[in-house]
């Protein structure tokens, strides 16, 4: 951590800083290899509970966001804790980088 501190002034704002509550500083490089190679999701929430997260690229196809926006739903779905009573995702809007979001009824996706 100590080496990528230097160069945190350029990291920090892209959201790119190597953090180890995530495991991306971790001293067993080819599991957290494995992890990511296997499909391991993350996601950041912010302060009003509202998450941020990447369901692709330009050069997926469509059938492969469907996919990886249907998994991201189910994730969240198998997360939610038993504690919680009533509705669990009030809106779900998809949005590319720098355009306005679309809304999807979250009762469509199954």
């Amino acid at each position: 951590m100590a080496k990528v501190g230097q160069i945190g002034r350029i990291l920090g704002p892209r959201g790119l800083m190597p953090n180890p509550k995530t495991g991306t500083v971790t001293l067993n490089v080819g599991s957290a290899v494995e992890d990511v190679k296997q499909g391991k999701v993350s996601f950041r929430v912010d302060k009003y509970g509202i998450i941020h997260n990447s369901i692709g690229r330009v050069s997926f196809t469509p059938e492969q966001l469907v996919q990886n926006a249907t998994e991201l739903v189910h994730t969240l779905e198998k997360m939610k804790p038993s504690s919680a009573k009533g509705t669990y995702m009030k809106s779900i809007s998809i949005a590319s980088t720098m355009s306005p979001g679309i809304k999807v009824d979250p009762k469509s996706i199954k």
